[in-house]
């Protein structure tokens, strides 16, 4: 069992930054490919980024990569998500999951454990 809690989100404007926090408690975070989602309201949980185990292999969705960037640091059981460049269409609740899997998972189904989320509005 491991629980997973979000911070950082908050108000931004458009082009600013943001890094978004996912701190684990209960288990090793090393223990698990982790993963980012959004979910916009009345849309669908959709895939942001995710990174293996050892943090040494990462993926993202189309719509953030080269903007969105995942770390970890395993011996802070802490996963980050660091935003830049934000969109407006970025605004959503972000959540990190955690993935029994060595590699992360893009699909929702696949994640044993969910944060509460973070709010994240873009104003443009």
């Amino acid at each position: 069992q491991v629980q997973l809690e979000e911070s950082g989100g908050g108000l931004v404007q458009a082009g600013g930054s943001v890094r978004l926090s996912c701190a684990a408690s209960g288990r090793t975070l090393s223990t698990y490919a982790m993963g980012w989602f959004r979910q916009a309201p009345g849309k669908e949980r959709d895939f942001v980024a995710g990174i293996s185990r050892s943090g040494g292999s990462t993926v993202y969705a189309d719509s953030v990569k080269g903007r969105f960037t995942i770390s970890r640091d395993n011996a802070k059981n802490t996963v980050y998500l660091r935003m830049n460049s934000l969109k407006p269409e970025d605004t959503a609740v972000y959540y990190c999951a955690a993935d029994g899997a060595i590699m992360p998972h893009t699909t929702p189904k696949s994640y044993d454990y969910w944060g509460q989320g973070t709010q994240v509005t873009v104003s443009s």
